[in-house]
């Protein structure tokens, strides 16, 4: 092989590379682009009195400045505080009203919040987590403001993207008094990977994709926030209680986030592996009661840990 045909070949290699580079960095783009930025006005909206209940409707402000609304469904001394959080796109939050009447009727207030450019709260950046835990911290403050709520413990509830920031706000807000978290995706990028592998994207694409998705989230919420992921907070909750749930065949979240959660858990955190496709992991959400098994998981977990609260 001559000098000319080398170098021809080295700068083929060269430019096939650098394209593939750049095609691998605009995929993100091209598949979050949309999703992200855009603010999610739902179509089914659930009002309290459909429940039988009587909910205030808030606004909390959000240390960057938002505006977020959240339900608040109060009992005579409780003992905790829920705070319901939703997932990416379904179900508005005012969905979780069934739990708020069911775990009220055993002792537990609630607050439901609609997380950032969700409903009516300000905003029109979905941060996939990144941010959203400033949405629970404006929950936390508005809590722990109130004198009916003084020395009450704090459990943060949610499903999907709204268990990520669980347990996102749990690892960051030592406030926090527990966490119960459903069908969490482990890192965004995780995530990412795996709908690529659903998706038959071949094993190979699905490894070099990653590191774009990675620098397209630091780029899109900041680099301080690179650590902010399930994966990583669980860590942090030391001894505070918390219970991961999943069901196995989950299509959209898939099974190996839970793995990969667990991964870095704490001994103590509890489990529960759901058999089937369920991400919403509650098989009637407008009457939970009737999930026996579902309810009596979570309420036994909250009543061992949260039982009572003396004024």
């Amino acid at each position: 092989m001559n000098r000319s045909t080398r170098i021809f070949l080295i700068g083929l290699v060269l430019f096939l590379a650098l394209g593939s580079a750049v095609l691998l960095g605009m995929i993100p783009h091209l598949v979050m682009g949309d999703m992200i930025h855009t603010h999610v006005d739902f179509d089914t909206v659930y009002a309290p009195e459909e429940y039988g209940l009587d909910a205030e409707e808030i606004v909390l402000t959000t240390a960057d400045g938002l505006n977020i609304a959240a339900y608040e469904v109060k009992v005579p001394n409780p003992k905790a505080v829920i705070v319901f959080i939703s997932g990416i796109q379904n179900p508005s939050v005012t969905a979780f009203f069934g739990h708020a009447r069911f775990f009220g009727e055993e002792g537990y207030a609630s607050l439901l919040l609609e997380m950032r450019a969700h409903g009516k709260s300000e905003g029109d950046l979905i941060a996939l987590g990144y941010h959203e835990h400033l949405d629970v911290k404006g929950a936390v403050d508005y809590i722990r403001s109130k004198d009916e709520y003084d020395g009450v413990p704090i459990v943060l509830y949610g499903v999907s993207m709204g268990g990520a920031v669980a347990i996102n706000g749990a690892g960051l807000y030592p406030e926090i008094d527990g966490v119960v978290s459903m069908s969490a995706y482990s890192s965004w990028e995780d995530m990412f990977s795996d709908q690529m592998i659903l998706s038959g994207a071949p094993l190979l694409i699905t490894v070099l994709e990653k590191p774009f998705v990675r620098l397209y989230t630091m780029y899109k919420f900041g680099f301080q926030n690179r650590h902010i992921s399930p994966k990583n907070l669980i860590r942090n909750l030391n001894q505070r209680p918390a219970l991961i749930m999943h069901s196995k065949d989950d299509s959209q979240v898939p099974m190996a986030n839970f793995q990969r959660i667990m991964e870095g858990a704490p001994d103590h955190v509890e489990t529960w592996e759901r058999s089937g496709d369920h991400h919403m992991l509650c098989l009637d959400y407008e009457n939970p009661e009737r999930d026996e098994e579902y309810v009596h998981r979570v309420l036994s977990f909250l009543n061992r840990h949260f039982p009572s609260h003396s004024l």
